[in-house]
């Protein structure tokens, strides 16, 4: 669906991409009465909002992280990677560190949560389309908190990932064809990177920051 304005109209036009139909209604509800806010579009995946900047061009684009097919930061690479001035706010339920950083290094300038949606949306579409960012201070702490941090490896992720199904290491270890002793290596070094000291505190503050979703 997209509302029909026309190449005068000098409002900020906004494009909504997330895969919940019920939000994009939402957020189109929500900007519907303003005079400086124009909904020209929404799309539900990631696929489908590089053809919808493509073709209507938004000065602002909110974006979900989590969705089927392209996610998020994909969607976000590829379409600055078609216009590098394109302003993009991702629409997302998690605070986690990991999941903003990787969104503003992919080319988004907001960070908006779920959760705040009522409360900021308006002021954070006016801040980025004005050329400023807009990130949370709970956001922005997480970042700070975290800076500096050694990253897990994509293999230490994908161990912990296996840990979160509830897999035990020598199952983790026939599954991704390694000894089980690799596998408690690569734990050894998931606890000391997170600074915790158990498996099930690895995986919970492996969620809360946004390495991994389930």
């Amino acid at each position: 669906m997209s509302a029909s304005v026309t190449g005068s109209d000098s409002r900020i036009r906004l494009l909504i991409v997330d895969d919940h139909p019920a939000l994009r209604e939402g957020v189109a509800a929500m900007v519907q009465y303003e005079t400086d806010i124009a909904f020209v579009g929404e799309a539900p995946d990631g696929e489908a909002a590089l053809e919808a900047f493509e073709r209507l061009r938004p000065d602002v684009t909110l974006m979900d992280l989590q969705m089927p097919g392209t996610n998020g930061i994909g969607a976000i690479r590829a379409i600055r990677e078609r216009s590098r001035h394109a302003r993009i706010i991702v629409l997302t339920t998690y605070d986690g560190d990991l999941q903003a950083v990787e969104a503003l290094k992919a080319g988004a300038v907001g960070y908006l949560l779920k959760a705040s949606l009522r409360r900021e949306l308006l002021e954070a579409i006016r801040a980025v389309h004005s050329g400023r960012k807009h990130i949370p201070p709970e956001v922005a702490q997480q970042i700070a908190l975290h800076a500096g941090e050694e990253s897990l490896t994509p293999r230490e992720i994908e161990i912990l990932k296996l840990v979160a199904d509830g897999h035990a290491n020598k199952t983790i270890a026939w599954r991704l064809s390694l000894t089980e002793d690799t596998v408690k290596g690569h734990m050894k070094n998931i606890l000391a990177k997170l600074n915790v000291h158990d498996r099930t505190q690895a995986v919970t503050t492996a969620l809360r920051r946004g390495l991994f979703f389930l």
